[in-house]
């Protein structure tokens, strides 16, 4: 296939070849053309120039041995410009570059001309002039004209007397005029015939376009035919180009060439569109031997049984897993008819009444189940789907059937059905009420026997468990309208999400429920919600027992904390006392003997009055701390707390000698506590604190109490610190261990709940207490209890602990 192709390539190989080198040819040739015209005009340009130079000095000859003065200067002029169109003027000029006689031809411009009598402008032939003077030579030059070239060609010939320089005649030749008379007029008609200064600009003649044969912006365009050559004796500054117009269409464009390439180029692409064809063709056979062999691994390989039957009822064709499941091998089944011999011996006649059914077009959509028997004897539960064989013709040929072993699935289904009775009886005895029902829908998926009791058979009571319990029900109120809110959304993160749970009360049966409730997919694939709801009525009642035990519990232990501080208490209280009692004597006393006036009377009796009212106050602080209150939790300022809980501990730190210092910082924010229960646990530890330096023996410069409160920033959340420490002794590591166990204390006549009782208001009010060591190297100095609240914290649903868990020490 490739060899046709190969000659083919060749052939147009050689055609191109040939035809380029002969395009080669041409162009040397016209090249050659070229060059050889061009020469010949400049020769001619040349020669004219040589015979105008050659009058110019015989005229300057002339005047150097006197026989020309300026009338015969112009009237010799006259007769060379008329005579000689190129000549545009004659300028005699002497040693001082004086202007002597001048002519011009008519068609000199006339911002050229000279006048008799001038002298030439510096920078004008000033350069030539002293040139000629210095060679006593002809010099050639065109002078400057600004930005655009000059038209004029100048010729100064030196006038010598006896080998001194007397002057010079200038001639000025027009550029266009030597072009237009000096070259052949027939190299004029053939070529565009251009003179050139060095710079290449045109000074006469007109250069072709890029479109008319000139010379092209693009590398690969063809370049004009053109060639350049200096005219002498001008030298370098008076370049001759001629450019061949294009009077050829070139060898290329011959319509042989195009009808040779044409032709080549259909017999190579007919080529190699047999090529592709044969390829495909190939490729074909390779996909249909594929093909075919992959469908009779695929029919050898799968587990399904596949049997054709003729329109007669007769078998074949049989695959290899039809055999395996029946035990009988391919050349025994295939040509068999009905009664087959893997039909049970018991179900020919139900069996040959199916078959004649399949046969008339009786099909069954989801095919029919019957018992196979082995050849072994054995016998099992399959499944036939039967369609018919169309040829492609589109007639039927026969019918195809499939057989499925379904033993096992009808084994699995039978336990299934067996477990979901056993779960069905699990949930039935459940003591919490079960349901199920979708998203967006008042249908009930399940519901369990008592949730059957509580609420019946319908939705009602799962959907106000879940609005009362605020689990998120995406029902609606429009029941006709039954399209599920989270259609479209992701259901995994539902479904494994953690079940949320709530307390509620259900007035209807006087209960109160613990209700659960989570996602779940449905064995439809719908998005379900199941609700558990359990009786929580005895927990309930116990927990509300246990809270107003835990009240009774807070409040004797601040009635034991008061009958502890009793006699510091008495101190304090006796002294506001006997100051009533010494004013009052003293009062008494002054007006038997009338010596007391009026002024002091009235002073005496504010003081009396004060002491009164600071008694009050003490006995006021001590009421409100023993009373027995509900919980009460606020947004409350911190500064009021510590102010009321540091004035009643500081009566025990007095008298005992024991020194409070306090620090509170500002701007603390506001805690939702209630201000007793924390003012209880800061007395508390201030008592102890006091307690703990006494038993200590420190000395007095020693003995205080440090309380302080600052804000904190802990697991993530802003909370407010209080802390006590104390210079006492400090705690064994084993007291450390069991510090807020209940019921246990270090104090002989303690009884072990309070600092237990502490803990556990603190954590009712989500913080945390903790205690530890205060060391000095390795001396312990002291100890440091401190607690935390959580800014704004939530109040649990049970205000306090229960009196089983509270302690002091």
């Amino acid at each position: 296939m490739l060899a046709p192709l190969a000659a083919v390539i060749l052939f147009l190989a050689a055609i191109v070849a040939a035809f380029w080198y002969l395009r080669i040819e041409e162009i040397e040739r016209e090249h050659e053309a070229v060059r050889r015209d061009v020469e010949y005009a400049q020769q001619r340009l040349r020669l004219r120039l040589l015979e105008r130079q050659e009058q110019l000095m015989r005229i300057a000859r002339d005047i150097s041995n006197g026989e020309v003065d300026a009338q015969e200067f112009i009237k010799r002029s006259d007769s060379l410009t008329t005579q000689y169109p190129e000549l545009q003027a004659l300028t005699w000029i002497d040693d001082r570059r004086q202007i002597l006689a001048t002519r011009a031809a008519p068609t000199m411009p006339f911002s050229l001309l000279r006048n008799a009598g001038d002298l030439l402008q510096a920078g004008e032939t000033e350069s030539v002039y002293a040139l000629a003077r210095d060679l006593l030579q002809p010099v050639y030059s065109q002078p400057a004209g600004g930005n655009t070239p000059s038209q004029l060609l100048q010729l100064q010939l030196p006038i010598a007397v006896q080998g001194r320089f007397t002057g010079v005649v200038m001639g000025e030749f027009s550029i266009d005029g030597l072009l237009r008379y000096g070259a052949p007029p027939e190299v004029l008609a053939r070529y565009a015939v251009t003179l050139l200064d060095s710079d290449g600009r045109v000074l006469a003649g007109t250069a072709l376009s890029p479109r008319d044969g000139g010379r092209h912006l693009l590398p690969w365009a063809p370049q004009a035919n053109e060639y350049q050559v200096p005219v002498s004796p001008v030298g370098n500054g008076l370049v001759l180009r001629a450019q061949a117009y294009r009077t050829s269409l070139n060898v290329v464009g011959n319509g042989l060439f195009w009808l040779v390439g044409a032709l080549s180029l259909i017999t190579a692409w007919m080529l190699i569109a047999t090529w592709r064809h044969t390829r495909r063709r190939v490729a074909t056979q390779h996909a249909l031997v594929a093909e075919t062999n992959f469908r009779r691994a695929m029919e050898n390989s799968m587990l399904t049984g596949m049997r054709a039957l003729d329109m007669q009822g007769r078998m074949t064709y049989v695959n290899a897993a039809f055999c395996q499941m029946t035990g009988w091998t391919e050349a025994e089944l295939v040509g068999q008819t009905p009664p087959y011999t893997y039909w049970p011996d018991d179900e020919h006649e139900v069996l040959m009444g199916r078959l004649a059914d399949e046969l008339s077009g009786k099909t069954i959509h989801g095919g029919f189940q019957v018992r196979v028997k082995r050849k072994s004897g054995s016998v099992f539960d399959a499944r036939l789907y039967m369609s018919p064989l169309i040829d492609p013709n589109g007639l039927q040929t026969g019918w195809m059937t499939s057989m499925t072993d379904i033993t096992e699935p009808n084994r699995v289904r039978e336990q299934l059905s067996a477990s979901y009775e056993r779960f069905t009886v699990v949930l039935e005895s459940l003591d919490a009420a079960v349901s199920v029902a979708p998203l967006g829908s008042h249908e009930l998926l399940f519901a369990n026997k008592l949730y059957r009791q509580w609420f019946g058979s319908n939705t009602e009571g799962h959907l106000q468990l879940v609005a009362q319990a605020g689990v998120p029900d995406d029902s609606g109120d429009d029941t006709t309208d039954e399209v599920d809110g989270l259609m479209g959304l992701p259901t995994d993160s539902l479904t494994d999400a953690q079940a949320g749970n709530a307390e509620i009360f259900i007035p209807a049966l006087g209960k109160w429920l613990e209700v659960r409730s989570r996602y779940l997919n449905w064995v439809d694939g719908r998005l379900a919600q199941m609700v558990i709801a359990t009786d929580i009525t005895p927990r309930r009642q116990a927990e509300e027992q246990s809270a107003q035990q835990a009240e009774r519990a807070q409040s004797v232990s601040r009635l034991i904390t008061m009958g502890e501080m009793a006699s510091s208490v008495a101190h304090e209280l006796n002294q506001p006392l006997a100051a009533i009692a010494n004013y009052c004597s003293g009062m008494s006393t002054r007006i038997r003997n009338q010596q007391i006036s009026e002024e002091a009377l009235l002073e005496a009796l504010d003081k009396t009055a004060r002491q009164a009212q600071r008694a009050g106050q003490i006995i006021q602080r001590i009421r409100s701390f023993v009373k027995k209150s509900e919980p009460n939790r606020t947004l409350t300022d911190v500064a009021p707390i510590v102010g009321e809980a540091t004035e009643l501990a500081d009566i025990e730190l007095k008298r005992r000698s024991v020194q409070l210092s306090r620090y509170v910082a500002a701007r603390l924010p506001r805690l939702l506590v209630d201000p007793i229960l924390i003012g209880q646990v800061l007395v508390n530890l201030m008592k102890n604190a006091a307690e703990s330096i006494d038993a200590a023996q420190r000395p007095p410069g020693r003995r205080s109490v440090e309380l302080r409160v600052v804000p904190r920033h802990i697991d993530g959340q802003g909370a407010v610190e209080f802390s006590v420490l104390d210079s006492g002794q400090g705690l064994a590591p084993e007291v450390l261990e069991r510090l807020f166990e209940a019921f246990f204390s270090t104090k002989s006549e303690g009884m072990g709940i309070g600092l237990n009782l502490c803990r556990s208001i603190v954590e009712s009010h989500q913080g945390r207490m903790q205690a530890e060591n205060i060391y000095n190297g390795n001396e312990v100095i002291g100890c440091r209890f401190y607690f935390w609240i959580p800014v704004r914290a939530s109040p649990p649903s049970i205000a306090a602990p229960s009196v089983s868990e509270t302690t002091d020490t």
